[in-house]
Formats: structure tokens, sequence, C-alpha cells
């Protein structure tokens, strides 16, 4: 069995997602999720489906040793990033090598750097009067949102489409997807170019 841990700082649905979508698979279990925040909604809904969930602080992520003790506790050996808003530190990403990976919500490189998460990302699509956004499924690397590509699935979007109207577009290609591409990542199926 391959153990994955879920990191999420918000209300959890894409966590929720995933865990459903493997709580029934023989081969991959998500063991664990953690939140940089205690009154993230992720801890409730993964306490729904019996996933332990812990919370670490800012100072703990940024040493490591805490998080990657607590990891090796449970045997995890990849990280899925799921409305994480902290940066991973190079150490944890030393101790993972291509073994962390996070969705972000438009078509990278479009859209992405720092403080381009949530409802900022859908902002800025509209406000460039974009015909199309979606998601991008990446490795995690020093930078934000600059690791190599795994996958890309685009939407239309309409000239009237509101922030949030884009948002419904692309959180449904994030529940569509993230799940079954952490699958082949995980299962070894690496991909160094984007499948649309």
């Amino acid at each position: 069995m391959k153990n994955i841990a879920i990191f999420a700082s918000g209300s959890g649905t894409n966590a929720e997602n995933i865990i459903r979508y493997f709580s029934a698979n023989e081969h991959i279990n998500v063991s664990l999720v953690l939140s940089n925040n205690r009154s993230a909604g992720v801890h409730e809904r993964a306490n729904r489906w019996g996933v332990p969930s812990f919370v670490f602080t800012r100072e703990e992520l940024t040493a490591a040793a805490p998080v990657i003790e607590k990891l090796a506790g449970y045997d995890v050996g990849f990280i899925v990033l799921a409305g994480f808003m902290l940066k991973i530190s190079p150490t944890l990403l030393a101790a993972f090598p291509g073994r962390i990976i996070n969705i972000h919500p438009a078509l990278l490189p479009r859209h992405g750097g720092k403080g381009m998460y949530g409802m900022h990302v859908h902002e800025a699509v509209v406000a460039a009067g974009e015909n199309e956004s979606g998601i991008t499924i990446h490795y995690i690397n020093e930078q934000y949102d600059e690791g190599a590509i795994i996958f890309q699935a685009a939407c239309p979007l309409l000239p009237s489409d509101s922030p949030e109207e884009v948002a419904a577009k692309v959180h449904a290609l994030e529940y569509a997807h993230y799940p079954p591409v952490i699958e082949q990542v995980v299962n070894g199926e690496h991909y160094s170019s984007p499948l649309v």
C-alpha cells in the first residue's frame, strides 16, 4: 500500500474529493491530512472519512523536521497539496524529491506566482479577458507555480463570466482530474509534458 498525505489550508473540498476517490483503492491510501490552519474545514471533512488530521505551524514547516517526522510515522511516500497556502521548504522538498504535487486553478504559466491563489486567480483571468481557463497539476519546486507540469485541462469562458462563474468551471475540472492524475503519478506513471 502506498500512503499519501494531503496538505490543505482551507475548507478542504478538493481534499475530501481525493479522500473519497481513494477510499476503496487497494493500492493507494490517504493516511493523513496536514494543515497550517487549526480552524480549517478540512479537519472536519477528514474526520468524516476517518482520516487523521494534524496542525503544524509555519515555523514547523520551515524547519521541516517535525513535519517529516509526522509523515514518517504514517509511512507517507507522497505529498499532495490541495489548497495549501504556505510555501514548501527546501528541506521538505529534498526529503520528497519529485513526490510533491500541487494543483493550480489556471493554465500555467499564465496567472501563477506569489499571491495568485483562489479567487485572486479567477479575478485576474477575467480582468485579462481570457477566453479559456483551466487547471494545471504540477510538481513543486523552490518557486511558486514553476515546477514541471504534469497535466493541464482547459475550459472555455464566456465574455460575461464573473470570477465566481470561472471558479465553478475550474472547480469542476479539479474534481474530475486531480484524483486520477494523482493515482497515475503515485503509481509511477510520471509525465513530463502537459496532457490536454
